[in-house]
């Protein structure tokens, strides 16, 4: 009903799938080099845009940073007016 099997070293068996890893992942590289020198201005392009896309997110950004800047700045004198901090004295 029950089978018991030992299938021998488990350092063994963890070394052959490290090892399976390492060549599946050095096939997919190798794969993945030879279609960027074959489609090497489909890859161009495609950084470019990426490229290109992060500069205009970066700046608008940036505006969105500088407007929120100047308005804290013109609003400063508003949160400030009639206020008082008060500290209890402990002693």
């Amino acid at each position: 009903m029950f089978r018991f099997s030992y299938h021998g070293d488990p350092f063994s068996d963890a070394t052959k799938k490290i090892a399976t890893g390492a060549f599946v992942t050095g096939l997919l590289l190798i794969g993945f080099g030879m279609l960027v020198f074959i489609l090497r201005d489909l890859f161009a392009f495609l950084a470019a845009a990426v490229f290109f896309l992060a500069g205009f997110s970066a700046m608008g950004y940036a505006i969105r940073l500088y407007f929120a800047r100047h308005r804290m700045k013109k609003h400063d004198d508003f949160y400030r007016n009639n206020v008082e901090i008060h500290y209890d004295d402990e002693f």
